[in-house]
């Protein structure tokens, strides 16, 4: 995992009136305890990773409980689970990134959808719409409204949120249909408090397991029981919702003094809007609005009577929905039409955008044409004075970017320092020097940033662990052979069946690349089948190569990532052989962030008991440093910079290794295989030294001292210090 949360997860054994401090994902987790759930499954992905990881630390409070918990291999099979909630009674809950995991998902779900449930089934989706988004911009609402799941969006409230999800168990079981709750990131970020309750041990769990089976063939999707089901949608189990949203108050109405005018907006907006009717002085920090504004922490289906009620006898409404299409703003006109409420103009995406993340810019731009357009219907506003203070609020966003002198550039993600996968885009880089460009199909996962500079590789991508799959129409039509990347996590996801076993089956002649970094890094290095350790709930040893030859995949080579030369040799190989079929190039090295989360205690722990420790260091030798900075260009490691020469003759500047540096060794391989300068060198810093390396370094001090000049000497001194009386710098090889 990402990190541990052993000491947040105490909170999760708070008891009836005790008050709960923590974030908006520990806050559902407790809420799930607290609503009797028997089984959560899942699968990582932004903003919603932790929640597993949070179940994961908790596992001695489920075993207590009896809570079943599964970390799936897709999202496909994590809504497969809720299939226990369509014959029995059994509360079961789900979590995983939308939209992308929604889609994959989906054949689940919609089956799920048209059986029904008996038992409360709860998807709690990771809503991954906006600015800090890493994948397309769509929303969850579409396939609400698709499969007929309701859809909750609780405002970020701690107590609200919870509130939600224990609610989405009744509303799931009152309506027997699926139920979904949509996180934002602030929402799963937010902090709060809330008024905990006792968690509850499930009538049926792993310690009271069922005694028999329950059959009915009418909660088997197949004719003529599905047209059934199609029919109780509609007549018995839509209406029931409506009715529970209804008489529950799930929706909340906020009454302001400006009764002509309202606000409708989706719950997960509700702070960002308060926060810029706030700052045009029609709001306080503690959510009391002049504005009246109805709350939708419900937003499919819609309560058409509240929404009537609301609306009637105001000149304007703003609908603050976010994304496109506008779904409630449509709905909302045609519900007003049908009541007849005609004499209240709704106004939404006129002043709103119709795409993009609704962000406090956003809602004050919005805000502010509102409240200027209707200032006529509130008592008290002036428009000049709303235009007035919009215009120094966005205008002290410029002045700030005045101060800097310069707009600042742009920053895209990238590897990190030390990243295992660097290396293997650097061999193919290497590769494309002597073959021409090739195509290269890519795949969900941290390698996609090898999208951006300094290497610009992969032509494509479809979606996790689909590369493979992408490149088979690819592959036949291109007049050389063309090359798939795959994480291991994509490789356990989708890949094995999508891609390697499409591909064997088929005969295809592509070239696999599966980064083997052990985790899946991308979302918070979570195990998985192949990671290196597992602990005693997971099975071990299920390793990539073993289920590539289970699948008849002949040609299969494991390079270590950071041998660059023998990663450009075996893919220029895989390239040329005669073989025919699919070649899998294994690129194996550990996580780097992984690695030294693992090593980093270690190393502290011996310097704690006065033992040897050495550390890798690797560094540029400036007097030798030609400045063309080719090194830079095939590693784009962060660590790899440039700084001033010290000499004056020099007038570019020279490559440097600052203090981010964990010592992978990629510059100086990269520095070899390209044959470049050998300007790179390996330092082996040691700390808590022996006698004999103190006497050993005291002499060669001395020696150099004695055979450099003065300001060499100095020079030197100053390049590479020794530190503490207890360190010494060694320079052990130069490249």
């Amino acid at each position: 995992m990402e990190r541990s949360f052993k000491e947040e997860v105490k909170s999760l054994r708070l008891g009836e009136g005790e008050t709960f401090r923590g974030e908006g994902i520990l806050a559902v987790t407790k809420a799930l305890l607290q609503s009797g759930v028997s089984y959560v499954g899942g699968y990582q992905g932004a903003p919603i990773s932790h929640l597993i990881d949070v179940l994961a630390d908790a596992r001695d409070l489920l075993d207590e409980l009896g809570v079943h918990l599964e970390t799936n291999a897709n999202e496909a099979g994590a809504a497969a689970m809720l299939g226990a909630s369509i014959a029995y009674p059994i509360r079961g809950a789900v979590a995983w990134k939308s939209t992308v995991g929604t889609n994959v998902a989906s054949d689940a779900l919609a089956n799920l959808s048209s059986a029904g449930v008996r038992g409360g089934a709860l998807i709690v989706v990771g809503e991954d719409y906006g600015e800090g988004s890493s994948i397309m911009q769509e929303r969850t609402h579409a396939f609400a409204t698709k499969s007929q799941i309701w859809l909750l969006d609780p405002r970020p409230n701690l107590a609200t949120i919870v509130r939600m999800v224990e609610k989405g168990f009744e509303l799931s079981e009152a309506s027997s249909s699926p139920v979904m709750l949509e996180l934002r990131i602030r929402a799963c970020h937010v902090h709060g408090e809330f008024t905990a309750s006792a968690n509850r041990a499930p009538a049926i769990s792993r310690n009271h397991p069922l005694q028999e089976s329950d059959f009915d063939y009418n909660r088997i999707v197949l004719p003529p029981a599905s047209y059934l089901q199609e029919k109780l949608k509609i007549d018995v189990r839509w209406p029931a919702a409506v009715k529970f949203v209804r008489e529950q108050q799930l929706n909340e109405f906020f009454d302001g003094d400006l009764s002509r005018i309202g606000i409708i907006t989706q719950g997960g907006l509700y702070n960002g809007t308060l926060r810029a009717l706030q700052q045009l002085g029609l709001a306080d920090a503690f959510g009391a609005s002049r504005v009246p504004i109805y709350c939708m922490n419900v937003t499919y289906p819609l309560v058409p009577d509240e929404l009537v009620r609301f609306c009637t006898g105001k000149a304007a409404v703003l609908m603050v929905e976010e994304g496109q299409p506008d779904y409630l703003e449509e709905a909302l006109l045609a519900t007003l039409r049908r009541a007849e409420v005609n004499g209240t103009v709704v106004h939404g995406k006129d002043m709103l955008p119709m795409a993009g993340e609704y962000t406090g810019e956003v809602l004050l731009r919005g805000m502010s044409q509102f409240m200027q357009a209707v200032a006529q219907y509130a008592p008290g506003v002036d428009a000049s004075a709303i235009a007035a203070i919009t215009e120094a609020t966005l205008s002290a966003k410029q002045r700030a970017g005045g101060l800097l002198g310069e707009v600042v550039p742009a920053r895209p993600p990238g590897f990190c320092v030390g990243c295992p996968e660097r290396p293997v885009f650097s061999a193919m880089k290497l590769v494309e020097r002597d073959s021409g460009k090739f195509h290269l199909s890519a795949d969900i996962g941290c390698h996609l940033f090898s999208t951006l500079p300094p290497f610009n590789i992969g032509n494509t991508v479809l979606g996790y662990g689909l590369g493979l799959a992408s490149n088979s129409a690819i592959d036949p039509l291109f007049n050389r052979r063309t090359v798939t990347v795959m994480g291991d996590g994509g490789f356990w996801h989708n890949g094995l069946t999508t891609g390697v076993a499409n591909a064997a089956f088929n005969q295809d002649d592509g070239i696999l690349v599966i980064m083997k970094n052990g985790y899946t890094s991308a979302t918070g290095t979570q195990h998985i089948p192949s990671s290196p350790q597992q602990d005693d709930s997971k099975a071990v040893d299920m390793g990539i190569e073993k289920a590539l030859a289970s699948l008849g995949v002949k040609w299969q080579k494991t390079v270590h990532t950071y041998r660059v030369a023998e990663m450009a040799e075996t893919l220029r190989e895989a390239m040329r052989t005669p073989f025919k079929g699919l070649k899998v190039i294994i690129a194996e090295a550990e996580c780097q962030l992984e690695r030294q989360r693992r090593l980093k205690p270690q190393v502290a722990a011996a310097l704690q008991r006065g033992e040897r420790v050495v550390r890798t260091r690797f560094g540029v030798d400036e007097d030798v440093c030609s400045g063309d900075h080719s090194c830079i260009r095939l590693s784009g490691c962060p660590s790899l910079t440039v700084k001033p020469s010290s000499d004056p003759l020099k007038v570019d500047p020279v490559a440097h290794v600052n203090n981010g540096c964990v010592g992978c060794g990629l510059c100086g391989e990269v520095a070899h295989a390209a044959v470049l300068c050998p300007s790179f060198y390996r330092a082996e810093i040691v700390q808590n030294p022996g006698r004999w390396e103190r006497w050993l370094e005291a002499l060669r001090q001395r020696v150099i001292h004695w055979l450099a000049p003065d300001a060499a000497a100095h020079r030197g001194a100053a390049a590479y210090p020794t530190g503490l009386a207890s360190a010494s710098t060694q320079p052990v090889k130069t490249v």
